[in-house]
């Protein structure tokens, strides 16, 4: 592997010169830089990175704490990051905090004390002193997707409440009045915005959200067949079931075939957070899609800039609705989207 020294007696200039080049100094002539960087290409010359982040105090590398590796959502949100970054010469270091508060402030805490330059996160809570150590204590930082109310960092996320709008008007007209939902945990923002938005929505309707039609879901599978499975045994059963997120909508398709029921036939199923999978379930679901890949490329932009000492910018993105058959629409409007209304 070549050195720092081959460099220099093929650029036929000093060791100190490539240094220069290498941290892209202004007082290298035009020639010596042509030379040293031919001299780089010819000898496959890689900068030492441990080296260079004690020299320049970076490591050009990024912090992704996301809150479940398992739901599809936040992994296409990894994967979105990851390219960002990498596109923008920066790796980066993911922790997945499986919606445990405990784990997340784990990932945080190692990901902080191996020098990273900044560091992205999606909170499981608001209420880690760590995280809100970290965010106030000069730590570059973007929330993606969840934030932390009160605390000056700048949030990457998706605006839903149009599209649950969209939704409900849809439910509305194809003639469901009783509507319950799967929420997500209260002490996230995502999880009590959206119960939040639905409510005000199906009274735009006049149309009741009856506490039996409200359940309480931790954005598990496990959670969404419960909640279900309680809906079902009421004795007016709701004819909607709206799960606040991808995985608790799983569930609850298993809880509904585990009765022996079908949907949309016997009750109708939409959810939050689109994946690819429900485009293959029988019969495909109805769902909120986030513009999850463009989240993900803007989080990492609006932390470089931070990191970079530019006025970082938050941004919210709209989801869509997305209309399949999981709640009774006509086989023709399949993975149609409807017209999005304005917030």
């Amino acid at each position: 592997m070549a050195s720092i020294k081959d460099v220099a007696a093929e650029a036929g200039v000093s060791v100190a010169t490539v240094s220069r080049v290498l941290n892209d100094h202004p007082s290298v002539s035009a020639d010596a830089r042509a030379r040293v960087l031919a001299a780089v290409e010819t000898l496959g010359y890689r900068p030492n990175a441990v080296a260079r982040s004690l020299r320049t105090d970076q490591t050009r590398t990024l912090g992704l704490v996301i809150s479940d590796v398992l739901n599809p959502y936040f992994t296409e949100l990894a994967r979105s990051v990851e390219e960002e970054a990498r596109a923008l010469g920066y790796s980066v270091i993911i922790g997945n905090a499986d919606e445990r508060p405990e784990l997340q402030d784990h990932h945080v805490r190692t990901l902080l004390d191996r020098r990273i330059d900044g560091l992205l996160v999606s909170p499981t809570d608001g209420g880690s002193p760590l995280m809100l150590e970290a965010a106030r204590g000069g730590t570059p930082m973007v929330f993606v997707d969840r934030w932390i109310p009160g605390v000056d960092v700048p949030v990457v996320r998706a605006d839903g409440r149009a599209a649950i709008r969209d939704l409900v008007a849809h439910l509305h007209g194809l003639g469901h009045r009783r509507l319950a939902i799967i929420a997500g945990p209260a002490a996230t923002t995502t999880g009590s915005e959206r119960v939040q938005a639905f409510r005000e929505a199906l009274a735009e309707y006049g149309v009741p959200l009856p506490d039996a039609y409200t359940g309480q879901g931790d954005f598990q599978v496990e959670s969404g067949r419960r909640v279900t499975e309680g809906f079902l045994d009421l004795p007016e059963p709701p004819e909607v079931v709206f799960a606040a997120d991808n995985l608790m909508a799983l569930g609850a398709l298993d809880a509904v075939r585990a009765r022996g029921l079908r949907v949309p036939d016997d009750i109708a199923l939409a959810a939050f957070d689109d994946i690819r999978w429900f485009v293959h379930t029988d019969p495909p679901v109805t769902a909120i899609a986030q513009p999850t890949g463009e989240l993900g490329r803007a989080a990492v932009r609006a932390l470089i800039d931070r990191i970079e000492g530019r006025p970082p910018q938050s941004v919210t993105l709209p989801a869509r609705l997305v209309v399949r058959r999981s709640c009774g629409a006509n086989p023709g409007d399949n993975q149609t989207p409807v017209q999005r209304s304005t917030s």
